[in-house]
């Protein structure tokens, strides 16, 4: 083998079962800092970071696999896994070093994939993780004797509480330094004497055709051998000759009566047994562990779903309550930079765009940053402390009566911060038909960019203090999943037949989340909302200001010009000149405590004139276009205008109707930021006087929101995640008409019930 060069970073790659404290590992490993993409041709997660080494060493970059309990692989996750430990994606080199974590705590079941990839022949470092919990339990693992039992390193640790991880990290980079050497494979399978020669055979005819993965020879031959899905995930892989020959060595094992999917996988767990047996020492630990005293609670038949649903309301409910005074903070700056802005400007087109349509626009949905950085918080939070499996599992009994896996619940349940890693997340579903409804129903979880929209809705039309206003949050959050449970039905009795697999899903120990790691998290997702707002949000703010302030009417502006001053003139008649009237208007918006009569019917008739210039503009034109589509719902134009820009991404509307009132607004007392906006809503009114933003309006919008498919990007990783058109273009029409029937309905029943 040759020697690590300066050349390239010396690569290490990080693999291990779901649920060992890989990723805790990682990111202790490299200091929370990595880099995130997709592998080519598929939208499997890649995540790479450099280990933090000082600049004097071999630099070392950890690349983390996605969590496998095998080599045979059940998933497009789990595909990856073995097809980098394989040699076979050229974008990847071949490993310098394998690090794989097992979970002290579960060792028998985590050293079933630690010896398969220990037989791949690289060097190989193994990270026994939680080695507390193991000793909590009552196991004693003797580290030395399960070294030499593996023939490879073995380092215990405790990544959660750093315990070992920085001995481990030197060890790695003592090793890059000294280059990679050659390994011996081992083999820790105990075969049958004719499984053990067919498999010889093979390994002999895979080293002649890959003489350049000859060590991997002898592992690839025991899966070719022993794994039905091999040949078939690979076709164009092997050659024909190959493909024969292995098919004539199951033949004559079958006949021989050895059963050759199950030799291999009896073997290896029954020298996993003996490896636990001589490694383990039992200390008389607690017969009942931690975990079990609180599962005892939070997954029982009637506790556990109130808990899981007490958990939800303690969310939102502190969403409005917890989040007001960051979320004032940011409306202030948002309304200080606006004035500043304004007043650092002669009045003119280009402060109208920079004040109304840049910094309002996108300062009413940056204002939700404390809101959304607490919904990820509480998600990251649930995830690392372990309770997210329990949510999956307290789950399992409803989606199985709607056809759904378990597994299922995951990727919906990420949907609840964007329906993108959601969807993203359905690889680990091992089934076609379950993956593509559980595709088809996760955007219908209310994400974080629909969060703007219910906040602002609510603050406008809902009335009651901040548990009102959270109820009617989880309310929204709530329709989204029966909605998707719903839905998810349907399509398993009409489109997508067939029975789910029953749910094998693996409990983690519960463990303290890590702080360090939450906020990480936290601000990972948070930055993509402040990215998306500077870029997707401010572009459409920007063509929404041009639509809605061209083309001037100079008829309009004179008429009201006109209108204005004659009333000023009636209330002042020694005011006679153009000059007279503007110092007396700026007199009165001056003047201090509650606007008078006049200032009032000047204010009403800037309204007036903006509403028109708006229903005249572009804009206006567009939302009278779509009118008729929305007015059996109750919306009017102006709403038609934020819910046909909101197709590009939901939280749009809030900007849109920012935008649309700040140029109908011409009231320089109102407030900057969402508040403000939300108090514009209030005050907007037919022509017959009756408010426009009611409670039953505004819980048809929601309803509404919930439903309707308003996400390009997710309509562009739904494309990518089922390689057609049909899915994504199907799924835009169900949820489109979805959410006019039943916004629709929403409204009638309000009416029926009493509301306006």
């Amino acid at each position: 083998m040759s020697t690590a060069t300066s050349q390239r970073s010396f690569l290490a790659v990080l693999t291990g079962n779901p649920n060992c404290g890989k990723t805790t590992l990682f990111n202790a490993l490299t200091g929370l800092r990595a880099r995130v993409g997709n592998y080519a041709g598929v939208t499997v997660e890649r995540k790479e970071g450099a280990l933090l080494v000082s600049s004097r060493d071999q630099p070392v970059t950890i690349l983390d696999l996605p969590g496998t309990y095998s080599l045979s692989p059940q998933s497009l996750d789990e595909q990856i896994a073995r097809d980098i430990l394989f040699q076979r994606l050229p974008e990847v080199a071949a490993p310098d070093l394998v690090l794989v974590v097992i979970d002290g705590s579960n060792l028998q079941r985590n050293l079933y994939y630690a010896t398969q990839v220990i037989e791949l022949g690289y060097p190989t470092f193994v990270a026994l993780n939680m080695v507390d919990v193991a000793r909590a339990n009552g196991h004693e693992i003797d580290d030395r004797s399960l070294s030499a039992a593996l023939g490879v390193p073995v380092f215990p640790m405790s990544a959660s509480t750093g315990e070992g991880v920085k001995a481990f990290a030197d060890a790695v980079k003592a090793h890059a330094a000294r280059g990679t050497q050659r390994v011996i494979p081992r083999e820790f399978s105990e075969l049958p004497e004719d499984f053990g020669r067919e498999a010889r055979e093979i390994q002999g005819e895979l080293s002649k055709l890959f003489p350049h993965r000859e060590r991997l020879a002898a592992a690839e031959a025991l899966l070719l051998l022993s794994d039905d899905q091999a040949l078939q995930a690979h076709p164009d892989h092997y050659p024909a000759a190959l493909q024969e020959k292995v098919r004539n060595a199951r033949t004559r094992l079958e006949k021989s009566g050895t059963d050759w999917r199950s030799a291999s996988i009896e073997g290896r767990y029954a020298r996993a047994a003996a490896i636990e047996m001589a490694v383990i020492t039992e200390t008389g630990g607690p017969e009942e562990t931690v975990s079990d005293r609180i599962d005892r609670v939070v997954t029982h038949q009637v506790w556990g779903p109130l808990i899981f649903v007490g958990i939800l309301l303690a969310l939102f409910v502190s969403i409005f309550w917890v989040a007001e005074i960051p979320k004032g903070w940011i409306e202030w700056l948002v309304g200080a930079l606006a004035g500043w802005v304004s007043g650092a400007m002669p009045p003119g087109d280009l402060n109208d765009l920079l004040t109304n349509g840049v910094v309002a626009g996108v300062g009413s949905v940056v204002v939700f940053l404390p809101q959304i950085c607490l919904l990820f918080l509480f998600i990251s939070a649930l995830e690392d402390s372990g309770y997210m499996a329990r949510a999956a599992f307290l789950m399992d009994r409803v989606m199985s009566r709607v056809g759904l896996h378990g597994k299922s619940f995951i990727p919906m349940l990420s949907s609840f911060a964007c329906a993108i890693p959601g969807i993203m997340a359905t690889r680990t579903i091992e089934t076609v038909q379950d993956r593509l409804v559980t595709i088809l129903v996760a955007p219908l979880m209310s994400c974080s960019a629909r969060l703007p929209v219910y906040t602002v809705l609510i603050a406008a039309c809902i009335g009651g203090g901040a548990f009102v206003k959270g109820l009617t949050l989880t309310g929204m959050y709530l329709l989204g999943i029966v909605g998707a449970l719903g839905m998810a039905w349907l399509f398993k009795k009409t489109l997508l037949k067939g029975e789910p697999p029953p749910l094998l899903l693996e409990l983690p120990p519960y463990k303290r989340p890590l702080p360090s790691v939450i906020l990480r998290h936290m601000w990972d997702r948070s930055s993509l909302f402040l990215r998306r707002a500077g870029t997707v949000i401010l572009g459409i703010n920007i063509l929404l200001w041009f639509l809605a302030t061209f083309p001037r009417d100079e008829g309009i502006g004179n008429r009201f010009e006109v209108e204005r001053n004659q009333r000023i003139q009636a209330e002042h008649p020694g005011d006679t000149t153009p000059e007279a009237w503007a110092a007396r208007r700026a007199a009165l918006e001056g003047a201090e405590g509650e606007p008078g009569v006049l200032l009032e019917a000047l204010r009403q008739l800037d309204r007036e004139q903006a509403g028109e210039e708006l229903r005249n503009s572009y804009a206006g034109r567009l939302g009278r276009l779509v009118e008729p589509v929305f007015r059996p719902l109750g919306f009017d134009w102006k709403m038609g205008i934020g819910i046909v820009a909101s197709f590009a991404a939901r939280e749009v509307f809030v900007s849109t109707m920012s935008v649309v009132y700040n140029v109908g607004a011409g009231d320089a007392g109102d407030e900057e930021g969402t508040s403000g906006l939300a108090e514009r809503m209030k005050t907007e009114r037919r022509a017959d006087g009756t408010a426009v933003y009611t409670p039953v309006t505004g819980l048809t919008l929601m309803v509404f929101y919930v439903f309707a498919m308003q996400c390009v990007s997710t309509v562009a990783v739904v494309r990518r995640e089922t390689n057609s058109w049909r899915w994504p273009l199907f799924q835009f029409a169900y949820m489109t008409a979805l959410a006019w029937v039943l916004a629709f309905a929403t409204r009638w029943i309000g009416i029926a019930l009493g509301g306006g």
